[in-house]
């Protein structure tokens, strides 16, 4: 554990201090021990005197801290005013725990008023409002007493298994999911009746709610969960969810997390303002980070696999989980079934003069798409390994990944 102390000089980093934090760093890496930073403070400390220097660029600190990344755990905690160097240890984490007080920032006040960008409060800079939705924070909480609990239940995630936990009532699972395709439901409920009670942590929550993100255990042990949110965009994948999945996605494979993916989308969010926001690229990197999983997946399509963004969400095929399933809701296709209806028989729809005769045969043929589409027709094709009963779903991702 290391924590920088604002009583003394707000924080800042000076060089003595520096090679204190360094000193522990390397004994971290020596030692392979999940550490914690707290990392409150103002950066570094301008006119020190200590040592004799010019830029102090050659400082290896941010280096030493960065390069454990995929070597131990790494949790930063933020509390109060968190800027510039300590910032960059505080990012350069794994996992970042705020209280809501804190203000996180690549400079603090002073450096801003430098570099010519005017006056600004230290709580204009930052707070966990702005840093929560943009999805530099992971867990928000009220205080450092919440921070440091919340930050124990992180830690255990990566330290084995516990005994196993109380299981919720998985029958709950069969009615969680609408009549009305079209009704949205909330997916988090999935994910908490999956888990053992109480184990559940969710991570960015309030980045991409499109997209869920969680740990969490099953039977004890540890288990990532990344689910489509259709009470947000329907689901679809943004460029914003597909880099919070692909990032969390790399946590759970550098760490030995095996993850559970929970799918409910219409594929990737398609139009000239998706297109603004590089989403090629960066839905492209989720199928990359799938593909690249060195730790077991599996697949549970809940109702809507569409597309490349089902594709994504399995680790680029239905073929690539160590298991894919479905419910019997659930309906697999290359895109969704009235718009690959309208595009594939435009012509003869075209060809309908009355457009309430039009709109009608819409429905007939996506009806009979629906059951081509079906979850047991994709299993009876193999594209899926099995379709089973909701209230099943627990102890099959149980047996599947050994637990």
């Amino acid at each position: 554990m290391l924590s920088y102390d604002y009583l003394v000089m707000a924080g800042t980093q000076g060089m003595r201090g520096h090679r204190k934090s360094d000193r522990l760093i390397g004994l971290v890496e020596r030692l392979r021990l999940p550490a914690v930073f707290f990392t409150e403070g103002g950066g570094g400390r301008p006119g020190d005197t200590d040592i004799p220097l010019v830029s102090a660029l050659d400082v290896p600190s941010f280096a030493l801290w960065a390069r454990l990344a995929g070597v131990v755990p790494r949790i930063a905690v933020v509390s109060g005013r968190c800027f510039a160097g300590n910032a960059v240890l505080a990012g350069s984490s794994d996992l970042v725990v705020a209280t809501r007080n804190s203000n996180l920032g690549m400079a603090g006040p002073a450096m801003i008023a430098g570099g010519g960008l005017g006056d600004h409060a230290p709580e204009e800079i930052g707070p966990v409002s702005v840093q929560t939705r943009n999805g530099v924070v992971d867990v928000e909480v009220a205080d450092e007493a919440e921070a440091v609990a919340v930050t124990r239940t992180l830690l255990g995630y990566f330290q084995g298994a516990l005994p196993p936990g109380e299981a919720p009532d998985q029958a709950a699972l069969r009615t969680v999911v609408p009549e009305r395709e079209r009704q949205a439901f909330d997916v988090r409920v999935v994910v908490d009746t999956l888990a053992d009670v109480g184990t559940v942590t969710h991570l960015r929550a309030a980045f991409a709610p499109e997209m869920v993100t969680a740990l969490g255990r099953i039977e004890g042990r540890s288990v990532g969960f990344v689910a489509n949110q259709s009470m947000r965009m329907a689901g679809a994948i943004t460029a914003e969810a597909a880099d919070k999945a692909a990032d969390f996605l790399e946590l759970c494979s550098t760490h030995g997390i095996p993850v559970v993916s929970l799918v409910d989308t219409p594929g990737m969010m398609v139009g000239p303002e998706a297109e603004t926001t590089g989403l090629v690229r960066r839905a492209s990197r989720l199928v990359v980070a799938g593909a690249r999983l060195r730790v077991p997946l599996v697949g549970v399509v809940l109702r809507r696999g569409y597309g490349l963004g089902a594709q994504a969400m399995l680790g680029g095929s239905t073929h690539e989980p160590l298991l894919t399933v479905a419910w019997p809701v659930a309906h697999l296709g290359a895109m969704g079934l009235e718009g690959a209806v309208r595009l594939a028989m435009r012509s003869e729809l075209d060809a309908i003069a009355d457009a309430a005769q039009r709109e009608r045969r819409v429905r007939e043929l996506t009806a009979a798409l629906r059951e081509e589409a079906s979850a047991l027709n994709a299993a009876r094709h193999f594209e899926i390994d099995d379709v089973i009963d909701p209230a099943d779903t627990r102890s099959t991702i149980a047996a599947a990944l050994g637990f």
